[in-house]
């Protein structure tokens, strides 16, 4: 093992004319200005950083390590040459001594060796002097050799109150806490602050919410749609977070009233352009199938267009050209026509029974939730021949065509049945008593255990795909009665497995039957067992996405990733056809690596999640 050697330095004061600049010093030449900068750094905030160097037989000191620093202290001389009075410490500045020629020559090589790094609190309150006697950034940022950048963060600091600093210095906040106050313009409450943070883990982001608690960030969405300009017009304050390179808004009731008025203006607005019957505003950053579903909202979709043959090829053409980038702007225009009477639109008389719903996504743009139907309008739009009478007939005389097939309503209401009795078997004593009160109560009609010969169908058309129920549910194990002779011998062996077994082939049995019954009742055993169609059951191509209409899934894919219809994700996605449109739907919900493709965001990761066709429960 090698031997270590501790190297012991001491330290001695010299007059500033017994020094010199040792030949082991890298830096023989220094640039003038260089000199000069670093001078005044040193005359206003004093010499933080000690010179190193050999002592000499003639009582002075050869430096090797702060060549710079010797040349500012000798310009310093010259300019105040009773420095030795009004600045004693820098006409005798304090020297490291090495102990030996080998130790001074390592230093001279590693020039930093014996340099203190400055302590983030002693570099701030440096600047923060410097700037004070009138240095500007560029100055000190020469002087420390740091960028100007740098010093504008630090003296953002500098400015702070002082025992923010010292907390600081003492460790008991840390650098990005402290930079955290900078926001703060009311010194009161910072050193109320302060003292609560002090010596904690605090996050920078609390930090910042006890100081502002109301303050909106820039990037907010009410923020980004507003605008910073008429914020301010109206009498909003702005802030400032430098090291998170951010605007905030002080005023949040300001911002909130501007944000409602110009969403009124623009539901106003297109009202008046699109023709609608009504146009509602949301608060909120989305509105998808939930917020039907809550405001019971029927909905009419936009007759899907056909393209002449011509027109056909000619889509083909320029989409091709459009996946290759080397669509012009012309050729795009054209191609966006042509989209747009493939995806069909709105008729008047669709607009004179519906409305919509616009709202301000999270990028601070408006967007739309078109074709709904009030309650209140339902019966003249049915009248109308706009909206069907009901989703159990598909005549053609009654109206556009529902873009989900009778087939597949009974399909998805089977789903929805099988999850409820999915459901139903995690409370076994529930379904026992529910068999009682059926047997005692004679409910005819409305008894909630099909227990006759009625069959409850819980399996779709499409068999597995994208569906998996409880075993019990969907596979009977085998019964040696079947083709027992001695059905007494049959009993016995039933009953000897157990009363665990009797009761687990009663409940498997109950749990298949429940179908509901009365409304209320149904609600309160939904209440009960919290069925979940989406843990039994997810879309796939199969089983949902090729039976619907193209328009239908192009407005899908816009809703779940809550993007704008010019988005290339949304156009790029209207160009396929509609296999590979059904494809890539059925990727979004069963794929992790495409979601984590797209970027989606965990907002949009949960509406995938939670999905289901209009009117599925």
């Amino acid at each position: 093992m090698t031997k270590q050697t501790k190297i012991t330095a001491a330290e001695a004061r010299f007059p500033l004319a017994s020094l010199t600049l040792s030949t082991m010093n890298p830096r023989q030449n220094v640039p003038e200005q260089d000199v000069i900068e670093l001078a005044q750094s040193i005359w206003t905030a004093g010499l933080i950083q000690n010179l190193s160097g050999m002592a000499t037989d003639e009582g002075g000191a050869e430096i090797v390590a702060g060549g710079r620093r010797l040349r500012a202290l000798q310009y310093l001389a010259e300019q105040h040459p009773d420095m030795a009075e009004t600045r004693p410490e820098l006409a005798n500045p304090l020297v490291n001594l090495a102990p030996d020629r080998t130790t001074a020559e390592a230093w001279a090589t590693t020039e930093n060796i014996a340099r203190r790094d400055l302590h983030p609190a002693e570099e701030i309150r440096a600047y923060g002097k410097m700037e004070a006697a009138g240095a500007p950034p560029a100055t000190i940022a020469r002087a420390f050799a740091v960028t100007e950048k740098h010093v504008y963060r630090r003296l953002a600091l500098a400015h702070l109150p002082a025992p923010v600093l010292d907390a600081l210095q003492s460790d008991e906040i840390t650098l990005s806490g402290a930079a955290a106050f900078t926001i703060g313009d009311d010194e009161k409450r910072s050193l109320e602050v302060l003292e609560q943070v002090r010596g904690s883990n605090t996050s920078d982001y609390h930090i910042k919410r006890l100081l502002k608690p109301d303050t909106v960030r820039g990037s907010d969405r009410r923020a980004i749609f507003v605008g910073v300009d008429a914020y301010k017009a109206a009498g909003g304050r702005i802030g400032g977070d430098l090291f998170a390179d951010e605007t905030l808004f002080d005023d949040p009731d300001t911002l909130d009233t501007l944000f409602r008025e110009k969403l009124d203006a623009a539901a106003k607005l297109h009202r008046e352009q699109q023709g609608w019957k009504w146009v509602e505003v949301s608060p909120e950053s989305y509105v998808g199938w939930y917020h039907i579903e809550q405001g019971k909202f029927d909905r009419v979709y936009p007759a899907e267009g056909d393209l002449t043959e011509a027109e056909a090829e000619r889509y083909d053409e320029l989409a091709e050209l459009a996946d290759g980038d080397v669509l012009d702007d012309e050729g795009q225009a054209e191609l966006d026509a042509l989209q747009a009477k493939q995806d069909g639109s709105y008729t008047d008389e669709q607009k004179a029974h519906a409305g919509a719903i616009l709202y301000i996504d999270n990028e601070g743009r408006i967007q739309g939730y078109e074709g709904l139907v009030r309650g209140a309008d339902k019966a003249d739009a049915i009248a109308a021949g706009v909206l069907q009478k009901s989703r159990h007939r598909a005549d053609e005389d009654e109206g556009p065509k529902d873009p989900i097939s009778q087939k597949l309503r009974d399909d998805l209401n089977r789903v929805a049945q099988g999850a409820r009795q999915h459901a139903a078997l995690r409370d076994p004593d529930l379904l026992i008593d529910l068999l009682a009160y059926q047997l005692s109560h004679a409910l005819n009609w409305k008894n909630p255990l099909g227990i006759s010969l009625t069959d409850v169908p819980n399996w779709p058309t499409t068999e597995a795909d994208g569906y998996a129920l409880d075993e019990r549910l969907t596979a009977n194990p085998p019964r040696d009665m079947w083709d027992a002779k001695d059905l007494g011998a049959s009993f016995r062996a039933f009953r000897k497995k157990g009363s665990e077994h009797v009761r687990g082939e009663l409940v498997r049995f109950l749990a298949a039957q429940y179908r509901g019954g009365d409304e209320k009742l149904a609600a309160m055993i939904d209440k009960e067992t919290q069925p979940s169609i989406r843990e039994v059951w997810t879309p796939t191509a199969a089983n949902f996405f090729s039976r619907v209409g193209g328009p239908y899934l192009n407005e899908l894919w816009r809703d779940l990733l809550g993007l704008t219809a010019d988005h290339p994700t949304i156009t790029t996605f209207e160009r396929l056809k509609k296999g590979e449109k059904a494809e890539r739907l059925e990727s979004l919900f069963t794929d992790e690596a495409t979601r984590t493709a797209l970027g989606l965001t965990d907002e949009q990761i949960a509406r995938i999640a939670e999905w289901l066709p209009e009117g599925m429960a």
